[in-house]
């Protein structure tokens, strides 16, 4: 998909999500300060079906107040679960942690609305003429899916976890980092991911390393991400969708690794945070049940041989 195409399909995505806001103040402090990178744009720039929409924002106090809204708005709706045990609902909370944000569900980590129908927006579209008709599509599509939900079911908070809320209709808003583009990627693995759209200009930025390594399906490590093992994992993902990487991409991601003090149950815990989730955190707790503060290396090997 050319990326004229591209640019115009995220704004009008981010356009009907902003309105979904209810908060008219807050809605204006979000619609300057969004910034949409990651995998969305590779699928669309390769006409391959969007998974989410990854937002970010440009400041703390933006990303802060977003965050306390889809808390608020996740406990006001909580799933059945939930209203069960509300001493786990009210655990749900917001946190600053230095510069961080920081979704605490102090229950399991995570909080999920299970069973939700996720409308397909994306599919292929092939030549200039289908792809403007393919835009016009997502436009229509968008705005009559989310006018068949009742109010409260647009752009619904569905899956909460310490760096992120995930809504429905296919948007995922990320807290764990914040700032100009340039310093969102300063965090990123893979070089294709750091195409981005900035909602204060309405522009679309392909940099000339994205555009190559997407063009060539090729995986190449940025260094120093803050989450190597998480680069590691999804290397899989992307061997299955046909894209190469080489011993020497791996070896730089081996040498961050080596960096990390995996001893650490803190560390291991903020490095598979996003890493097939549900999994993972049902090995944290095991490991934190066996010694609160330090990894058992034998036992880990046992408690993943039985989980995975």
């Amino acid at each position: 998909m050319k990326a004229k195409w591209v640019r115009l399909a995220i704004g009008r995505k981010i356009d009907y999500w902003l309105k979904s806001i209810t908060d008219e103040s807050l809605r204006s402090q979000v619609k300057d300060n969004v910034i949409v990178t990651g995998g969305c744009i590779v699928s669309m720039l390769l006409g391959e079906p969007v998974n989410d929409f990854d937002i970010y924002l440009r400041d703390k106090s933006t990303a802060l107040a977003l965050a306390k809204y889809y808390v608020d708005k996740f406990k006001k709706n909580p799933p059945q679960s939930f209203k069960n045990d509300p001493e786990k609902l009210v655990a749900i909370s917001v946190r600053e942690d230095g510069e961080r944000i920081k979704i605490v569900v102090k229950s399991s980590g995570i909080a999920s609305v299970t069973g939700s129908n996720e409308y397909q927006y994306f599919e292929q579209a092939h030549g200039d003429e289908e792809q403007a008709e393919f835009v016009e599509a997502v436009a229509s599509e968008v705005k009559a899916e989310t006018e068949r939900k009742p109010d409260g079911d647009k752009y619904r908070p569905v899956f909460l976890s310490a760096n992120c809320i995930t809504l429905s209709d296919k948007v995922q808003v990320i807290f764990r980092f914040f700032g100009e583009p340039e310093a969102i990627h300063s965090n990123y693995d893979f070089a294709h991911c750091t195409c981005y759209w900035d909602s204060k200009t309405r522009k679309l930025t392909l940099p000339s390393e994205a555009l190559e390594a997407i063009l060539a399906r090729d995986l190449r490590y940025l260094g120093q991400s803050k989450y190597p093992i998480c680069a590691m994992v999804r290397i899989r993902k992307f061997i299955k969708r046909g894209w190469n990487i080489t011993a020497g991409q791996m070896l730089k991601i081996a040498w961050d690794i080596n960096k990390l003090d995996l001893n650490s149950i803190a560390v291991l815990e903020d490095q598979l945070v996003g890493v097939d989730t549900a999994y993972f955190v049902q090995l944290i707790e095991m490991l934190r049940q066996k010694d609160p503060e330090k990894v058992d290396a034998a036992y880990l090997m046992e408690v993943i041989d039985k989980i995975f």
